[in-house]
């Protein structure tokens, strides 16, 4: 059984369809000390902000029940304006707020290789989850957030984050940073189903 090959989502009421050694496992790791009360406090936001909140408050509202005081942001250089928002809003709510930007570092992208680049020049800065992380890390940040950074730079910077981690914001410059439109509309979804992999 995969969960693809479900109509009813069984598991909704209390069915386990997987087996017994999963569901073992899965109770035993998020009753480690050190998952337990993260756990408990997602779950229990979970509860209380749904359909009630947005994501934002839920973030807050989370980082406040779980006692953190700093708090780390791994952002886009292109959605600096909204990361800049958010760390008003957090350190408005008395959290310590460190931004990490993706091209810290000045890297060359062809230090790496790549030829190419977004300007056409033959040189541009390169992202740097991979700093991004270190440089969190650095500033010894409790929970970290993800605002916009690229597909798979932002698996790096997870990978790498010494923090829990979670992601506000997906960047999709095409429809306004709300990537899962694509699969609500019938245009995308033809567009999708007939796109040319390179």
């Amino acid at each position: 059984m995969r969960c693809n090959d479900c109509d009813d989502s069984i598991c909704m009421d209390g069915i386990n369809c997987y087996s017994k050694e999963i569901r073992e496992y899965a109770e035993k790791e998020i009753k480690k000390e050190e998952n337990l009360d993260f756990y408990i406090t997602s779950t229990e936001i979970e509860a209380d902000a749904y359909m009630k909140l947005p994501r934002v408050i839920e973030l807050i509202e989370f980082c406040k029940r779980m006692n953190y005081k700093k708090l780390g942001i791994a952002s886009c250089v292109g959605l600096k304006k909204e990361s800049q928002i958010l760390t008003d809003l957090l350190q408005e709510k008395g959290f310590e707020v460190s931004l990490a930007i993706c091209k810290t570092g000045g890297i060359e992208k062809g230090d790496f290789g790549v030829t190419k680049t977004l300007s056409g020049k033959l040189s541009e800065s390169s992202c740097n989850p991979v700093g991004q992380a270190k440089l969190l890390e650095k500033e010894e940040t409790q929970f970290n957030i993800v605002v916009g950074l690229c597909v798979g730079h932002d698996s790096l910077f997870i990978k790498y984050s010494k923090a829990p981690t979670t992601v506000l914001i997906v960047k999709d410059r095409i429809l306004a940073h709300n990537p899962v439109g694509a699969l609500y509309s019938n245009y995308w979804i033809k567009k999708i189903k007939t796109y040319k992999l390179e």
